[in-house]
């Protein structure tokens, strides 16, 4: 996580000076080297080492992945299409799961307690070098695939290759005409705004669309969904009493239900608004950390616990996840959007990283545990997601439809 940080705040610089296009393929690069390397590890300090070579790779790709989306998709579909985005990660998330859950010997209830016992050899040896390596035939999948796409019209328009942003937009907009109003609207956005640097972060309207960026950030981290996708087998093992092998059964509840919800998303985003999403899913996320908190306190776990869990990861799928990444990807001008976005990004990041590691000393607590039941971990994420929602509603304009330009707009008029 500390090493998404890093490439996160490295990939605004990447992003402008090498483009889209190769801080993707740099990242694709990372993540390959970073799979070998951890399965070849023979000490944790060289695990380590590979590990945080990974998360520089995913820092990146996470900055310049959803910003080269919504640079070459059309404003009416750009929430759709950059919803594709966390519908990647998700799908990555399942998929993760599958794998640990066969890599490491599927369903073991049947098994002799001889049987378990090799299989538990195996994993300990050689079964998680296996779970580290299967990165492999993802991270060389997108290596390859990355070669096939243009670079970003509106990198190419900073870089003043016009004539190859011409081109670019001919091939992903649906007419000529609409190719060469797009054309125009960038090269009016770049003749107004002058050359980045760090001072215009901290204009009024700039600085404000930052300051949203950045909360956006925080808030989808300290509402809990990671520490719950992280630690999902721990706390169905320990808070709601399930064994070893359903708890990673149930764990392949929360893919499940992620991946769904996320479709939800993709199709409503674009309709319904950026803004309503959020705040309906964000009242989701919030009654179903409640209850699940609730079931908790009382000692009254069970399948009202799990339906909870779920409502949470389900609400977060169809709003704060998805529309987090659309509105970052669209709120920052032009020429301040790799600088911008990197440290929007890298908030999450740094969020994430703080959440991971302070919800096991939480809920491990003698307040926790003693005035609480294991509750309060939950209580917290459930506060956060209500100032959240009314956070973005009262400060955070609606994006749904305009053109990248549009939004530049927005924020000089805030100027």
């Amino acid at each position: 996580l500390y090493g998404c940080l890093i490439g996160a705040l490295a990939g605004g610089y990447l992003t402008k000076h090498i483009s889209r296009k190769f801080t993707l393929i740099l990242s694709a690069i990372l993540f390959t080297v970073s799979a070998w390397g951890s399965g070849i590890a023979d000490s944790l300090s060289q695990l380590v080492i590979y590990r945080i070579i990974g998360g520089l790779g995913v820092g990146m790709a996470s900055l310049a992945a959803p910003m080269y989306i919504a640079e070459v998709s059309p404003p009416r579909d750009r929430g759709r299409m950059v919803s594709y985005y966390q519908l990647a990660v998700v799908i990555g998330f399942f998929t993760v799961f599958l794998a640990t859950y066969f890599i490491g010997g599927g369903d073991t209830q049947n098994m002799t307690p001889e049987a378990i016992e090799e299989l538990h050899k195996h994993n300990v040896t050689q079964g998680w070098r296996i779970m580290l390596w299967s990165e492999l035939v993802p991270a060389l999948a997108f290596l390859v695939l990355l070669f096939t796409v243009p670079h970003s019209p509106r990198w190419l328009m900073l870089k003043g290759r016009a004539e190859e942003a011409k081109s670019v937009l001919a091939r992903i907009t649906s007419s000529e005409q609409e190719a060469s109003d797009e054309f125009s609207e960038i090269a009016e956005s770049l003749s107004k705004t002058p050359s980045p640097n760090m001072a215009m972060l901290f204009t009024k309207g700039i600085g404000f669309a930052l300051f949203l960026g950045v909360m956006l950030s925080i808030f989808q981290q300290i509402t809990g969904i990671n520490a719950i996708l992280y630690y999902g087998a721990e706390i169905f093992s320990n808070a709601l009493g399930y064994g070893p092998e359903d708890a990673l059964k149930q764990q392949l509840w929360l893919g499940a239900v992620n991946l769904i919800f996320t479709f939800i998303a993709i199709y409503t985003v674009d309709s319904w608004g950026r803004k309503p999403l959020f705040i309906t899913g964000t009242i989701g996320m919030f009654l179903g950390l409640s209850i699940l908190g609730l079931t908790i306190y009382t000692q009254q776990m069970g399948v009202i616990s799990l339906l909870a869990i779920l409502l949470f990861i389900g609400s977060f799928a169809m709003s704060m996840g998805p529309v987090v990444w659309v509105m970052l990807s669209e709120m920052f001008p032009n020429n301040v959007r790799s600088l911008a976005m990197s440290i929007a990004v890298a908030a999450q990041w740094l969020f994430n990283a703080l959440v991971a590691n302070s919800f096991p000393l939480v809920n491990e607590s003698t307040l926790n545990q003693h005035s609480f039941n294991g509750a309060l971990p939950y209580f917290i994420f459930a506060f956060f997601c209500v100032v959240a929602m009314f956070f973005v509603w009262r400060l955070v304009p609606e994006t749904k439809g305009k053109t990248l330009e549009q939004m530049e707009d927005l924020w000089r008029r805030d100027s």
